[in-house]
């Protein structure tokens, strides 16, 4: 395998040419992906809900690490990883990134890991499950290698789309605000997609995100929720085809209803489906897919968030950007972010030629919410699990505008 540089490298010129138009010339990147199967093989207590004292009683789905590696005209990479678990945990992020930057040349601001957030997976930091832990690290650092082989000549395209699945679960009441559905709270409804192709137009891979929390199901059961069947859902009908579920700002987001295995099902289906319409299935002539040219440029940093009051030491909160030319910008967020972050920075971010915008939460560490300052005043369920000076808004939104400006610079 050839030695490539994932570093950061520069613009060139933007291509408008639709999906279906595509010709071999246009091919200036490789992409190669792979799928590792990481469902307990033994019972193991699961994540998301203190309530559940018993290990896992078997599975209804299995679930999966997945891995998406692209490569510039220039030979710039960036590898982007997925899984059916509750968060990326920081000795987890560690251990990957270490092996990835030491087997594959890849440095950690290439390296994005992203977790669905789902409550029906393994609490793989708990000491009883450090067999799981070192299975999972092996199998994701293998996953990496298998990506980066496959690298093959592709399109990438951006899309989107909307899906209804999600709603605000923070109602305000005369006692202060109580988790329940909220039908007048902000949401992000938006479905981007990364669609891949191969060098005939084939479509290999697609990566879509959405801002809500994988809490349909609290059974003691392996599960991917409405995030597993949607992209089991989405290969059941694109034979050959990889989805990769990237978890959005929905730190405050519920699916409903809730709390039967056919809601889980049912909100699968239409966030499967949404990510067909914003590939434009069925259509003539596609017009809103969103070719993507140029290099790739990422950039990655973290910033000190203060607790109240200050015995505690601050928080080192990663920040990351990956860009794809100027059509493509990818923000990516630690922890359990509110949707506020996402809305925000979608707007302030906005350039009418400029890259669409991509804020994913989630991503590289799992270590409690991050609330805006907005529901850290308001208080409520989100704003008490750490004790966050107000100020963090500010610091993690001035971050990712360094960030953003290190990465536009030639």
């Amino acid at each position: 395998m050839r030695v490539v540089s994932w570093g950061i490298l520069f613009l060139t010129i933007v291509s408008t040419t639709p999906a279906d138009e595509a010709t071999p010339g246009d091919h200036a990147w490789r992409a190669g992906a792979a799928t590792v199967k990481i469902t307990p093989e033994r019972p193991l207590h699961m994540a998301g809900y203190a309530s559940r004292k018993e290990p896992a009683e078997g599975k209804q789905q299995d679930l999966f690490g997945k891995a998406l590696a692209i490569q510039d005209s220039a030979g710039n990479s960036v590898v982007l990883i997925t899984l059916d678990l509750i968060g990326v945990i920081a000795p987890l992020r560690k251990a990957v990134e270490t092996q990835v930057a030491e087997k594959y040349g890849v440095p950690p601001r290439s390296l994005l890991m992203n977790a669905s957030h789902t409550h029906c997976g393994p609490a793989y930091a708990r000491d009883d499950a450090k067999d799981y832990f070192d299975a999972l690290t092996t199998k994701l650092v293998s996953l990496v290698g298998e990506a980066i082989s496959d690298l093959e000549p592709a399109s990438l395209a951006y899309s989107s789309a909307r899906c209804s699945v999600a709603m605000n679960r923070r109602t305000p009441t005369a006692t202060g605000f109580r988790n329940h559905p909220n039908p007048s709270g902000p949401v992000d409804h938006s479905v981007p997609v990364l669609s891949v192709r191969d060098e005939h137009g084939e479509l290999q891979s697609v990566v879509f995100g959405y801002a809500c929390h994988n809490t349909t199901m609290g059974f003691r059961y392996w599960l991917g929720d409405y995030a597993g069947f949607a992209q089991q859902y989405f290969e059941a009908d694109n034979e050959d085809v990889m989805a990769m579920f990237m978890m959005g700002c929905g730190a405050d987001q519920n699916p409903y209803p809730r709390s039967e295995l056919k809601y889980a099902e049912m909100h699968g289906r239409s966030l499967a489906t949404s990510v067909e319409a914003a590939l434009e299935f069925n259509q003539s002539k596609p017009l809103h897919q969103r070719q993507l040219s140029g290099y790739i440029r990422t950039a990655m940093g973290t910033v000190d968030l203060e607790f109240e009051p200050d015995d505690r030491p601050d928080f080192p909160y990663p920040v990351q950007v990956i860009r794809f030319g100027d059509d493509l910008m990818l923000v990516a967020l630690g922890n359990e972010v509110v949707v506020d972050y996402s809305l925000r920075l979608k707007e302030e971010l906005f350039r009418p030629d400029g890259p669409s915008v991509w804020v994913a939460g989630y991503s590289n560490v799992y270590d409690g919410y991050i609330p805006s300052r907005r529901v850290l005043l308001e208080g409520g369920y989100e704003a008490r699990s750490r004790p966050w000076k107000p100020e963090l808004e500010e610091r993690i939104i001035g971050k990712v505008h360094a960030l953003v400006a290190e990465t536009a610079k030639d």
